[in-house]
């Protein structure tokens, strides 16, 4: 799981023509999204991607950390450029995101993961992986940081896990990058075809079958410290979860999720 990962063994495992434009890997970066930021503001082209073996300055949802360490995981960006997607259903993006990482992870991995709302993906329980969507003009740059070969001591805390520690096959990470690849220019077309709407798409659909939230009893921690607590029912339009709570029906599109066991 933690061979050389490189941008030509990638490109000749993807489709020509391919959305992905420009890929390259580089040793070390401090983050590989505020990187692709800065390009999208001066004009990069949708369709680049940047892989960084290690990074240093990583960034999780509500200002978290996310620091790789060289081999032991997937880190990597991609710039895309939804122009016919109206802006309030570009939150879509992450979700869209997780259903193609997950995808791609049952495929190579043979693992049966699952998605927890809004960005991470869950395999026993435990974060295998976490999105982030960040914004700069028309643009929306997509982080995804997936733990490969990370052994229990390289973790960051108890609540995550790796593809080493689950046991499952072993990817080439070429092999993993190009399948996520895939599976992301997959339904980034048909959503962007149906100009955002999750529905035709097929995006809800499949974003309901692979969720662990939907159905459960969570706990939401919200910007601001306050918190609410409740059975989520679904997923709207806009890519919100919808939880009932004791106070009536709640529309939540941040937060952090905690499923209540």
């Amino acid at each position: 799981m933690a061979g050389a990962l490189t941008a030509d063994a990638v490109r000749v495992l993807l489709p020509e023509p391919s959305l992905w434009s420009q890929l390259s890997v580089v040793a070390s970066t401090g983050s590989t999204n505020a990187d692709l930021l800065a390009a999208a503001r001066g004009g990069g082209p949708e369709g680049t991607v940047l892989v960084a073996e290690e990074q240093t300055s990583g960034r999780g949802r509500l200002g978290r950390s996310w620091v790789s360490k060289p081999g032991g995981s997937l880190t990597f960006s991609v710039l895309l450029r939804p122009i016919v997607v109206p802006q309030p259903l570009r939150g879509w993006l992450p979700l869209l995101a997780g259903v193609a990482v997950t995808a791609a992870l049952r495929a190579e991995a043979g693992i049966e993961p699952g998605l927890k709302w809004p960005n991470d993906v869950l395999a026993g329980g435990a974060k295998l992986a976490g999105i982030l969507a960040e914004q700069a003009g028309d643009a929306v740059v997509v982080g995804i940081g997936l733990n490969v070969a990370a052994s229990r001591s390289q973790l960051p805390t108890a609540a995550a896990t790796s593809l080493g520690l689950l046991g499952a096959l072993a990817p080439d990470r070429s092999a993993l990058l190009a399948a996520i690849l895939r599976e992301l220019e997959l339904w980034y077309r048909r959503w962007v075809q149906c100009a955002g709407d999750a529905e035709a798409s097929g995006l809800r659909a499949q974003y309901l079958r692979d969720c662990d939230t939907v159905g459960r009893q969570v706990r939401v921690e919200l910007p601001g410290g306050t918190s609410v607590t409740g059975l989520a029912t679904g997923i709207d339009d806009l890519g919100r979860l919808v939880l009932q709570a004791g106070d009536g029906e709640h529309l939540i599109s941040a937060g952090d999720v905690i499923h209540v066991r």
